[in-house]
Order: C-alpha cells, then sequence, then structure tokens
C-alpha cells in the first residue's frame, strides 16, 4: 500500500488525510436529488410569486439535470467538458428564479399586499429552503475547484474547513460531500453565520455573507408580515 506524507499534520511521516488522497468522487444523485425538491417547491409557489412563464424554468432544470445524468450516471468526473458548465448553468437559473420569488415576496410584504398569513408563511419557507439548496450547490461545486477536482486532490488549499479536516484525528479518512455542504448552508441560513465549519477564501466568505443577508431579510420579513397579518 502507497504510504502518503503530510508533515504539518502530526510529523514528518504522518498519513497524508483523506481529504487530500486521491478518490473517487461521490455520485451526482445527492445533487440531482435536493434539485428535484427545489423545482417542487417552485411548482407549489403561488402565482404571484414565481417567474412567469411560471412552468419554463422547472422545465429547464428538469431538462438540465436529465442531460447531467446521463451524460455522468456514475461518479463524478470531468472526462466530458461541459458537464460541469452544464451544472452551473442549472444552478444559475434555480439561484435567478428564487431571487425573483424572493423579490416578489418582499416586494408584496413591504406593500401590504391583499396575501394571507398562511400564503406568506408557506412560500417564505418554500423559498427560504430553496435558497438553502441554491448555496449547498454552489458550496459544493465551486470548493477546492469542484467534486471532480477534489476527487483527483488537484488542490490542497480548502476553501471551507470542516472540523475533520482541522484535525485528522476525528476521521483519517473524511472527504467532504454533497451533504457536508447542505448543512454547512442549512445552519448558516439558520444561524446567520458560520458554525463549526469556516470559509477561507473570498469567494467562499462573499457567499456566505450574502446568504446570511438573504435569510435574515426573508426570515425577518416573513415573520414580522405574518404576526401582523394574524395580529389583525
Amino acid at each position: 500500500m502507497r504510504r502518503w506524507e503530510y508533515g504539518a499534520l502530526g510529523g514528518e511521516h504522518a498519513p497524508l488525510p483523506g481529504w487530500l488522497r486521491p478518490h473517487l468522487a461521490e455520485p451526482r444523485w445527492s445533487m440531482i436529488a435536493v434539485l428535484l425538491v427545489a423545482v417542487i417547491l417552485q411548482l407549489l409557489l403561488p402565482d404571484s410569486f414565481v417567474l412567469r412563464p411560471r412552468s419554463a424554468a422547472p422545465a429547464i432544470e428538469i431538462v438540465l439535470c436529465a442531460i447531467l445524468l446521463i451524460g455522468n450516471p456514475g461518479p463524478v468526473h470531468d472526462r466530458h467538458p461541459a458537464l460541469r458548465p452544464l451544472s452551473l448553468v442549472l444552478i444559475g437559473v434555480l439561484a435567478v428564479t428564487n431571487a425573483v420569488s424572493t423579490v416578489l415576496l418582499i416586494d408584496a410584504i413591504l406593500t401590504g399586499a391583499d396575501v394571507t398569513a398562511g400564503k406568506i408563511l408557506a412560500s417564505g419557507a418554500s423559498i427560504w429552503l430553496t435558497n438553502v439548496i441554491v448555496y449547498a450547490l454552489w458550496y459544493w461545486e465551486f470548493d477546492r475547484g469542484g467534486p471532480a477536482a477534489r476527487a483527483g486532490a488537484r488542490s490542497q488549499t480548502p476553501d471551507f474547513l470542516f472540523p475533520q479536516m482541522a484535525d485528522a484525528r476525528l476521521d483519517p479518512d473524511f472527504r467532504p460531500t454533497f451533504l457536508d455542504y447542505l448543512y454547512v448552508s442549512f445552519t448558516n441560513a439558520t444561524a446567520f453565520s458560520p458554525t463549526d465549519t469556516m470559509p477561507l477564501s473570498r469567494w467562499a466568505k462573499v457567499l456566505m455573507m450574502s446568504q446570511a443577508v438573504v435569510s435574515l431579510v426573508t426570515v425577518g420579513l416573513v415573520a414580522a408580515r405574518a404576526v401582523n397579518i394574524l395580529g389583525t
């Protein structure tokens, strides 16, 4: 068995931790699964909170998901260079449509539109959850160059420092998967700040900061409007 060495993590002949070793990449199914959840959430939104025509974005997203699965059904790789830009386009479409929904929801709240508290709360929760999914996908796609680049161990400089990466004794074979990035996104959206995983690169800090701001504004305005409606 080949012995990896990484002196900075525990001595001159310490074994290289799992996240720095080349390995088989994770399959794309977890990303596709949450994307389909986001599409369902989009379809459940009221007409007043969606980009028109309302079926266009979900249709594009489903088609792109199908292309990604057909083009790379197993572990994520970069043997087809066009797939990663396609994946980024897919996330971008989801991000733009959810941003439009967020703006429409905020506009309805600030202008005092005649919308029931139940509809405000349900729409706000749907938009917030979709936002969590969007940022999780961005984190997963950009950290250390994306899933294929991480699998090839092409970069030793992480954009996100997970606890297991800071101390290899916690889990010597740890490699971040999509679920880890989903957790980072969820905790950042609920705590409005990093929790146990620290952003290291500037783009990661900017993304986490923007997510916290969007989440804070959405939750604050939705809660205030719903309480006001219920109170009257």
